[in-house]
């Protein structure tokens, strides 16, 4: 199968890229704008593999979209590329904006075209896959359920809401345009190469730095978190198993309070890597204002997922957080020019008006 991969320089696109690139029999376009959360370094173990090509187009470019897939002869698009942090769509909810929404449209009429030439065998395995995220279902409280594929939808962040646009978009042109897709939406991923202003690796860099490691409000809300190799196993299930026009929740069985993950990433560096004073890392907690918006809790039923497809997390929390931490205290070479250069002060505190927006 020949892939394109939007956004295969990111924290789950690259994990992707690893993943397909590394079978012989695949053949992978990373496509990829490279903002500031894209790194190349991240595709270190598979660029100079011959049946890996990257190209630097920004997917807002529907005609140059056009031209690669015509050029690299694509049968499935993963579409990966977004504005993803919640606090950056805070303060500046305008890139979200024109990357998940008009970025997404673009995507889809760049395939539409590219569907439409195709014909045979290799029309009737093309697909487009929409990657999205649990948060489009919004506030899940803490007693109640967790969310299903007919869960309707409800974001409260300007980042939500463009991922929702942009799922909505995916579903009329595959009921208007027929165009083959299929869409999953997934909870927190955490892994290697996560970008350090997340908050596990903000708070594992953090605490080697011996900074404070900020929670928001009570650090009493919920997320399921999913490992990002787990994920992408997940993600080429759905792209090459999945039936069309079918959406696929993906999630960790995971749920775990925000305080409860900074006080197991403490308790672990207390083993790995004893501070210098001999106190506990949890002493650099503190509980910060909450930001706008917060939800309370995400929760994701993947049952359908395991059911149609065969897919189970590898990974429980406990086993992939401790090799999320022993990655990053080996591979320093790769976050810390990232940190050097973004300083990281703490987003999604700003006034509209001080935002600009």
């Amino acid at each position: 199968m020949r892939f394109l991969i939007t956004g295969g320089a990111g924290f789950i696109g690259s994990a992707v890229c690893r993943r397909l690139a590394n079978d012989p029999e695949n053949y992978v376009l990373n496509v990829d704008k490279l903002t500031y959360a894209g790194n190349l370094a991240s595709l270190k173990a598979i660029d100079n593999l011959p049946n890996y090509a990257f190209s630097q187009t920004d997917i807002c470019d529907g005609p140059a979209i056009g031209a690669l897939l015509r050029e690299h002869d694509i049968d499935i698009i993963m579409h990966l590329a977004a504005e993803s942090h919640v606090d950056r769509s805070i303060d500046g909810p305008g890139a979200f904006i024109e990357t998940n929404i008009i970025g997404t449209f673009q995507m889809l009429n760049a395939a539409r075209g590219y569907y439409e030439s195709l014909s045979g065998e290799k029309r009737s395995r093309f697909r487009f896959h929409h990657i999205s995220t649990d948060e489009v279902f919004g506030d899940l409280p803490f007693d109640s359920g967790i969310f299903t594929e007919d869960t309707p939808y409800a974001p409260s962040s300007p980042y939500s809401a463009s991922k929702a646009s942009s799922d909505h978009l995916v579903r009329a042109w595959h009921e208007t345009y027929g165009l083959p897709v299929v869409l999953s939406n997934c909870s927190n991923n955490y892994g290697p190469f996560h970008f350090p202003e997340k908050l596990i690796p903000l708070v594992i860099l953090n605490a080697l730095d011996e900074r404070e490691l900020p929670v928001y409000g009570k650090g009493e809300n919920v997320r399921d978190w999913l490992y990002v190799d787990d994920h992408a196993a997940a993600l080429h299930l759905v792209a090459t198993q999945g039936v069309s026009g079918e959406n696929y929740n993906i999630g960790g069985n995971a749920e775990r309070t925000n305080i409860d993950v900074v006080r197991a990433i403490c308790a672990i560096l207390d083993t790995k890597r004893p501070r210098a004073n001999g106190g506990s890392y949890a002493d650099l907690i503190r509980m910060v204002t909450d930001r706008p918006g917060h939800d309370r809790r995400y929760a994701i039923d993947a049952s359908k997922i395991r059911r149609e497809l065969g897919w189970t997390p590898s990974k429980t929390f406990e086993s992939g957080l401790a090799a999320t931490i022993d990655w990053y205290l080996a591979n320093d070479w790769w976050w810390e020019p990232i940190r050097q250069a973004q300083g990281f002060e703490r987003l999604g505190t700003l006034s509209t008006k001080e935002a600009g927006e």
